[in-house]
């Protein structure tokens, strides 16, 4: 049953995203925001990158330094994302079957694939998360499901 199941069905879409030029701290504070942990980065509708919130924790300011909470501020803001998101992303096609691409999540040790068409322009993003509810839906629906 779950073999003919599609990433489209269950991708979260659309998606919350970036340009490469959004700094760290905006970064940071969309994914406060929204609750999420990674942000495909965009431009010209096409995927460039992704930046997750530890390559945002990475790029915080250390609390071992002498500069002033306002020079750290500062300089915080002006770090982009293009500085430290990944540049090779792995993606998928929202045609494929949602187990092919657990399987690469699990391979890879990601968390979540940005979902891409033919010409790389971002349709979606697949998480963990996604796979869960898809799961959890799954059960609940079939005829052996107990209460």
């Amino acid at each position: 049953m779950l073999e003919n199941v599609m990433v489209r069905e269950w991708m979260t879409s659309p998606v919350i995203s970036v340009t490469p030029t959004t700094s760290i701290s905006s970064a940071h504070q969309i994914m406060k925001e929204n609750g999420i942990r990674r942000l495909p980065v965009v431009e010209n509708d096409h995927l460039v990158g992704i930046v997750t919130i530890g390559d945002v924790r990475e790029a915080s300011p250390s609390d071992a330094t002498t500069l002033s909470i306002w020079e750290l501020n500062y300089l915080w803001a002006q770090l982009t994302v293009e500085r430290v998101m990944t540049r090779k992303v792995l993606t998928v096609s929202p045609d494929i079957c949602i187990l092919d691409a657990a399987q690469i999540m699990l391979e890879s040790k990601v968390s979540g694939l940005p979902v891409v068409d033919e010409h790389g322009k971002l349709q979606g993003i697949l998480t963990e998360s996604d796979i869960f509810r898809m799961l959890v839906k799954s059960r609940a629906q079939s005829p052996t499901a107990t209460g």
